[in-house]
């Protein structure tokens, strides 16, 4: 193997290099959001755990994907941030592939819980006298059980292979490690890559979607045949699921698009603020949509709140 095609120890995120004094704006405004994100995500949890009447299958689903939006945040943000004021934006190689296998499993567990509770939704609603016997305690984790580890099996191998690569430059033209910016710098051929990558996006995307697609098809037949108040009760339980899907659906598109164009063609801040919307714009809207659509956990984080504000008033008094 010749010098030039030798593995190299560290990359360099190129993009930061034209943000000037807009870095200090920028990493503001994200930490503001990094905040925000882990703030709202938290009193979702909080309020699911520590409410008795929340503790069903629906709202342990909710619960877990505030947990994952809180997890791919915290994979992402802190060396964000860090790459924001620094003059140097070298990662190393292992630290590359570990921050590109946190966000991967982010999207990957994302997906997968959006999968289990609209199969949740679709037993509730299409068989609702047979959902306490089918939703126990242990369907309900063997499902999280798979949400975990269906992701991590899918990627195992993808990522093995993205290791393994020869590679014959150190520059990724985006703000985190993905794995197309580094194939951009493979010195192989790159067809098992490409030909793995396809065969993981019909599994990891492409099955789901059409799980999804399907129980929502079942469920509008049942509503069709039911009447005005079922439909009303059925739509309020969905409606924030099919937000939150259609969310990520979105700035999953917008992120995929964004690694197949020339990055070379497109303005720096542009690619921040794209990329940005990836892993921002799902984990700070799953809060809102279900903090203010479900009126259970509104009450809960209502007399969670007042609890708390209780304990501190006896504590002052």
């Amino acid at each position: 193997m010749s010098n030039s095609s030798v593995a190299p120890s560290s990359f360099e995120f190129t993009v930061f290099s034209d943000l000037g004094s807009l870095r200090y704006l920028f990493f503001c405004l994200c930490l503001l959001l990094f905040m925000t994100i882990i703030s709202a995500n938290v009193v979702i949890i909080l309020s699911v755990c520590l409410e008795k009447s929340l503790h069903q299958p629906m709202y342990i689903f909710i619960c877990c994907l505030s947990l994952n939006s809180v997890y791919g945040s915290v994979g992402f943000f802190p060396r964000f941030l860090m790459d924001l004021l620094s003059d140097a934006h070298l990662i190393s190689r292992p630290f590359c592939f570990t921050q590109m296998y946190v966000i991967y499993t982010y999207v990957g567990h994302e997906v997968s819980l959006l999968t289990v509770m609209a199969y949740d939704r679709l037993v509730a609603i299409c068989q609702p006298l047979h959902y306490h016997s089918k939703m126990t305690f242990w369907a309900v984790l063997s499902l999280l059980v798979f949400t975990v580890l269906y992701p991590v099996f899918i990627l195992s191998y993808f990522f093995y292979l993205s290791i393994s690569l020869s590679l014959c430059g150190n520059a990724l033209k985006h703000i985190y490690c993905t794995n197309w910016s580094i194939l951009l710098l493979s010195c192989v051929d790159k067809v098992v890559n490409n030909i793995t990558g396809q065969c993981l996006a019909v599994a990891s995307v492409f099955i789901p979607l059409f799980f999804i697609l399907y129980s929502y098809l079942r469920i509008l037949l049942v509503c069709r045949r039911s009447s005005a108040e079922f439909r009303g009760k059925a739509l309020q339980t969905c409606l924030p699921h099919i937000l939150t899907f259609m969310n990520f659906c979105i700035s999953v598109f917008i992120e995929i698009s964004l690694s197949l164009y020339k990055v070379d063609d497109v303005n720096p801040i542009d690619v921040i603020v794209l990329s940005l919307e990836f892993l921002i714009i799902p984990p700070i809207s799953n809060p809102l949509v279900y903090g203010l659509n479900l009126p259970q956990i509104r009450t809960a984080h209502r007399h969670f709140r007042n609890n708390k504000e209780l304990c501190v008033y006896m504590r002052c008094s």
